[in-house]
């Protein structure tokens, strides 16, 4: 709504100026004076009392979430197993109940939200939620609270889209239809009825909106009064929840933003009358209201995460050593030892746990290309035990037997082969899979040119975080990568291809010329010959770091890992699928019983909000070339309609969808729900305003009075509007039912699943 051309709020905010009869003389008052009266209009239009008996809308919100709620609590216990992300935003909870460490890519707000909820279930999060499909039978945990507060959330978004459609004075069935847009659309009530983070996300986005619009009606009446400053600092507060939960929050505080810029902006120009020391007032309410005290709140979320999860995790190994410090012991961290020279270590690859390994068997001499070996001793990674995984850390002087010394992370040394007594080497062999990588393997001290090849013999464990540099290495809890110092490419493994029969279908190890990427990372997995104290366990002294330190540790990682988040996957999704609803995700099967649910929109209510926003940019175009010409086919409430709360969602609906097309990571149709949401606000709107009698007038004609025909809120044709709308109820229900077994987890037959393949939509159990 700020978006109201650049008038909408003079009028108000400049009671202390009045215009005197000189100005009316000038001649570039004329301009002004339409500027005042299309104020006045839009005044009117926000302010004027509402088109429908306030019964209708009180009926309206009632009915529309009732079936939310309904459709969101039916069934809420099934499955009784893990679905889909649950395995990890279950897991957050219970590491939180718990109090251990661990790292993820969000802001704490919802996974606490999660956590609460158990604990006030008395639960001790025991359990993990390891698997897709663990059963909660097996495994007790509050899945039931979990489920069903996200579903409380998921109901509560939409009596909130309600109010906020009522809010801009739309009739009592366009505000229906707006919520039961999400009410009964699958994908919504799919998301918000498991334990996932959407829920909040959404409620949040929805509150951040619907308290803009009440906050920009008082400021054209009542502008720095105290129902201004409420709603004005619960936009903030909404505004906070939605960047504390998901990272997509930056794209609603830009929703919002824009329209406050071009608010400030009217407010700057000289017509609006409003003194310099005013409009530095309106800025630095502003500024404090939607930007530093969310900021401020955004920081809590975070200090209170610090503060609960005060003993090590499994996020450990994401932090640096400083950070780790301030951690109390936990089972890992009192089963981690100092890592000295001369020790047997079995060192495990983060990625895929797999050991680095090494046996009697060469590479072939030539590879199935034709490509020629150095028929060296083969070296891999392999899943199980053995004891051929084991390595001696060799320095590069001799220590005279001091075997007390510890490896700092950074120092180089070699690596022995404990059962098959060779070395460590890499060198400028292409390897088996990927010829652009190095060869890895190893040389016996009896080859005669085992002296020559020394140097191809040196590594050095480098600090995957730059502040473990120089630290003592040690066993479980210090990642590191294994680099070779002549060739300066790091020890890499994978498990996306194996080896031929040749290499015993294990992992291929190569050398890596990309340092940087994450498949570089190992671990000290054991130490085989500890001595001395080293078993007995030392308390670890807790030592304290300054929470922006923490805090900034924490945001760099987080950027970094959400960036990184570009592998394929079969269930990922570009944009430009998103709003057709033409692609889903697989959620959850049992092939037993052959049940799924499958994550899908209502493509009813998707494709209404596609034809509703192509219709807007064509009715948008057709004004201004129509304009250009003379010709004025909206009336000016009904062109404020447009270019105020329709111009307003509209931005709101951009800045949540095409952002994603500059995106590298990975994509899911769950992406644009936000969008989604905003949108059906949005479509609504459009078509009240096509069914409405928008009258031209003649612009030149100044002295028509308050009262006429344009300065009328616009009249709505009734039945043909009333049937409009209960034709596209009546094909969002029937696509809702048709399709719930896929949210519910019903059985169907094999013909039933093929006739629900609709699109890119791919099911199982249609044979």
């Amino acid at each position: 709504m700020a978006v109201i051309k650049r008038n909408v709020v003079k009028k108000s905010l400049s009671r202390e100026n009045s215009s005197s009869k000189a100005d009316s003389d000038d001649p570039t008052m004329k301009y002004t004076k339409g500027v005042a009266a299309t104020e006045q209009l839009a005044q009117n239009w926000l302010l004027n009392p509402r088109p429908d008996p306030s019964s209708y809308y009180r009926i309206g919100v009632y009915v529309a979430t009732c079936i939310a709620f309904v459709v969101r609590f039916y069934k809420i216990w099934y499955p009784r197993e893990v679905v889909f992300d649950e395995v990890h935003f279950g897991k957050f909870a219970s590491y939180y109940l718990e109090r251990t460490f661990f790292f993820d890519v969000h802001p704490p707000f919802a996974k606490m939200l999660i956590a609460f909820i158990g604990w006030l279930c008395n639960y001790n999060g025991s359990f993990k939620f390891d698997e897709i499909g663990m059963s909660y039978d097996k495994h007790p945990a509050p899945f039931l609270a979990y489920r069903s507060f996200n579903a409380l959330l998921g109901t509560l978004t939409v009596p909130i889209m309600f109010e906020t459609l009522k809010e801009l004075n739309f009739k009592a069935i366009t505000c229906f239809t707006g919520a039961m847009l999400v009410a009964i659309d699958n994908a919504h009530v799919t998301e918000t009825r498991l334990i996932l983070l959407d829920a909040t996300l959404l409620i949040s986005i929805a509150a951040s909106v619907y308290c803009y619009v009440r906050f920009y009606k008082y400021q054209l009446t009542q502008p720095f009064s105290w129902n201004w400053y409420i709603w004005l600092y619960l936009t903030g507060i909404s505004l906070s929840f939605v960047i504390s939960t998901k990272y997509i929050g930056v794209l609603t505080y830009a929703s919002i933003g824009i329209p406050v810029l071009v608010n400030l902006w009217q407010l700057w120009d000289i017509n609006a009358k409003i003194s310099i020391r005013m409009l530095i007032k309106h800025i630095g309410r502003r500024l404090n209201g939607l930007i530093l005290i969310p900021f401020l709140i955004y920081l809590f979320w975070f200090h209170v995460h610090f503060n609960v999860l005060n003993t090590s995790g499994t996020g450990d190994v994401f932090m640096s050593a400083q950070f780790q410090d301030t951690l109390k012991e936990s089972e890992i961290t009192m089963a981690s030892m100092q890592v000295n020279y001369y020790d047997i270590i079995t060192i495990k690859h983060y990625d895929t746990d797999a050991y680095l390994h090494s046996h009697l068997a060469n590479y072939p001499t030539r590879y199935e290309d034709g490509r020629i070996s150095s028929s060296g001793q083969q070296v891999t990674a392999y899943t199980e035990s053995d004891i051929n995984n084991q390595w001696e850390i060799v320095p590069l002087e001799d220590l005279g037997g001091d075997r007390t010394k510890p490896v700092l992370i950074g120092d180089q040394f070699r690596l022995r082969h404990v059962n098959t007594d060779t070395y460590l080497l890499a060198h400028d062999v292409a390897s088996p899979l990927y010829p652009t990588n190095e060869e890895i393997t190893t040389i016996s001290p009896e080859k005669e040119d085992f002296n020559e090849k020394l140097n191809s013999m040196v590594f050095s464990f480098d600090p995957v975080k730059k502040g473990d540099a120089g630290h003592i290495l040690k066993s479980k809890i210090t990642i590191i990568r294994i680099v070779h110092s002549e060739t300066n490419v790091a020890l890499w493994s994978h498990n996306d291809q194996l080896l031929p029969d040749w290499g015993f279908s294990q992992q291929e190890v190569n050398g890596n010329k990309k340092l940087l990427e994450e498949g570089n990372s190992w671990v000290i997995d054991s130490i085989e010959n500890v001595e001395g104290n080293r078993n007995q366990h030392v308390p670890k002294v807790i030592r304290k770091m300054p929470f922006l330190n923490k805090w900034l540790e924490q945001q760099k990682l987080m950027f970094e890992h959400n960036n990184k988040l570009s592998s394929e996957h079969p269930f990922a999704s570009q944009p430009q699928s998103w709003p057709g609803s033409m692609s889903g995700v697989s959620f959850w099967t049992k092939s037993s019983e052959k049940r799924q649910i499958y994550f899908i929109g209502n493509i009813v209510g998707f494709w209404f909000e596609v034809v509703s926003l192509a219709v807007y940019v064509g009715l948008i175009l057709a004004d201004q070339l129509s304009r250009q010409r003379g010709y004025f086919v909206l009336n000016k409430i009904s062109r404020e309609k447009v270019y105020g709360p329709l111009a307003f969602l509209f931005c709101g609906w951009c800045c949540h969808y095409f952002p994603f097309f500059l995106m590298g990571r990975q994509k899911f149709l769950h992406h644009y729900l936000p969008a989604h949401l905003i949108a059906a606000l949005f479509s609504v709107g459009v078509w009240e305003l096509l069914f409405s009698q928008c009258k031209s007038y003649d612009p030149s004609n100044d002295e028509e009075k308050p009262g006429s025909s344009y300065d009328r809120q616009p009249e709505v044709s009734g039945k043909s509007y009333l049937i409009f709308n209960i034709v596209v109820l009546s094909g969002m229900i029937w696509f809702f039912i048709y399709f719930a077994p896929l949210i519910y987890g019903t059985p169907l037959t094999p013909e039933q699943v093929q006739n629900r393949m609709w699109m890119d939509i791919t099911l199982n159990y249609a044979k």
